[in-house]
């Protein structure tokens, strides 16, 4: 029997070249008087030229200049709510849109940030919601997640909650073209690790497997030419579009454990998002394949491997496949790379342990010495070998 799926998606999704030009015009006919754009210094200028085209006020916060903190979050609301805006607008990568999402959420001040951590806690959202990404990575324009770094724990805490979800996202291709080769292979490497921990999730559901492996297959086929070649339009449209199959994945079934060994990373070393996914997604997926090497087999081929003698075998070609796409995307290889020491790896261990609502939909489980080993092996950048 298949177990029940409850699928979240923005009530408006619109996606296609210029589709952001939508935007002002839908937020007026909904009445919308006055809202705050949040984004960051490096798309506030892309963020510009779309306020130009609103004929309403608006207010312009662009502040969110790396992954978002408590305190971050707690300067944005404030801005919110001493402009009484109507209607919050995320534009740029998941950090701006993450911020974007919780603002709209908790501008009324029924709750604190703190208060909402965890899964299905947040009780309401009246504020109106638009995100506009310009990556093609965090899949947060159509997910109902959010996740911002409590600096005084050096832990990543998340809010999952179908009132983080847009009332209207706008996916344009175009907004995209500025973004930094490293920037477009860490969000695409992040993008692709969605989908393929939705695939092989314990809690993996067909529905959800149209959405994740066509979106293996364009990010794998498309990747490589939009970092090489950024103002590429069709294989931006493709980065776009499967960066956004990997958003739909992650509210019915979310990812597992590459994100949660990844959290500690972001957490005290401030280490990209996507970087962190890219230098674990090989190893854990070396660990995984014994517990279902047919889901990963079924991957292996969506990346672009040949079907080899057995699932297994064509599973561990799925790795390497992995392994060399983030080698030609120039992102970093080992945690060593990364300038973190082996001495932080029992810390990282016993953090990634309590991010329980992902380590439970790994498809094997993860015990306090497995997650030692992966970082060990990942400190050095070697392929775990398991039987």
């Amino acid at each position: 029997m298949l177990h029940p799926i409850t699928l979240q998606s923005p009530r408006k999704l619109v996606f296609g070249r210029e589709c952001s030009r939508d935007c002002a015009n839908d937020l007026a006919k909904n009445g919308i008087r006055r809202a705050l754009v949040i984004t960051g210094p490096n798309t506030s200028a892309l963020a510009r030229e779309l306020i130009a085209a609103m004929p309403f006020d608006v207010v312009l916060y662009d502040r969110i200049d790396q992954e978002p903190t408590i305190v971050m979050f707690e300067d944005a609301v404030s801005i919110a709510r001493e402009s009484d805006v109507e209607a919050v607008i995320g534009v740029g990568g998941g950090s701006p849109l993450d911020v974007a999402k919780l603002v709209a959420a908790l501008m009324d001040g029924s709750q604190r940030v703190q208060e909402v951590f965890g899964i299905g806690l947040l009780a309401r959202r009246k504020t109106f919601l638009a995100c506009l990404p310009t990556t093609a990575g965090t899949g947060s324009e159509v997910s109902p997640n959010a996740i911002l770094l409590d600096e005084s724990a050096q832990v990543k805490q998340g809010v999952v909650s179908p009132y983080l979800v847009p009332d209207a996202t706008y996916i344009d291709p175009l907004l995209t073209t500025t973004m930094p080769s490293s920037v477009t292979a860490a969000t695409g490497l992040d993008a692709l690790t969605h989908c393929i921990e939705a695939y092989t999730n314990r809690f993996a559901h067909p529905i959800v497997d149209v959405y994740a492996l066509e979106g293996i297959r364009l990010i794998a086929q498309s990747l490589p030419a939009a970092v090489e070649r950024g103002a590429d339009i069709e294989t931006r449209e493709k980065m776009s579009l499967g960066s956004m199959y990997g958003g739909l994945c992650l509210g019915p079934v979310n990812t597992a454990g590459v994100h949660a060994l990844a959290y500690p990373l972001g957490g005290r070393f401030h280490v990209a998002h996507g970087v962190s996914n890219a230098v674990l997604l090989p190893h854990v997926m070396q660990f995984n394949i014994s517990a279902a090497p047919e889901r990963y087999a079924e991957v292996a081929i969506a990346l672009g491997a040949k079907p080899q003698t057995d699932a297994l075998a064509t599973a561990r070609q799925g790795v390497e496949c992995v392994a060399q796409l983030s080698l030609r995307c120039g992102v970093p290889q080992s945690l060593r790379e990364l300038g973190i020491a082996h001495g932080a790896i029992p810390w990282m261990a016993e953090t990634a342990m309590k991010v329980t609502r992902l380590m439970k939909n790994n498809p094997r489980e993860i015990r306090l010495k497995d997650a030692e080993f992966i970082y060990s092996n990942a400190f050095v950048g070697q392929p775990i070998r398991v039987s």
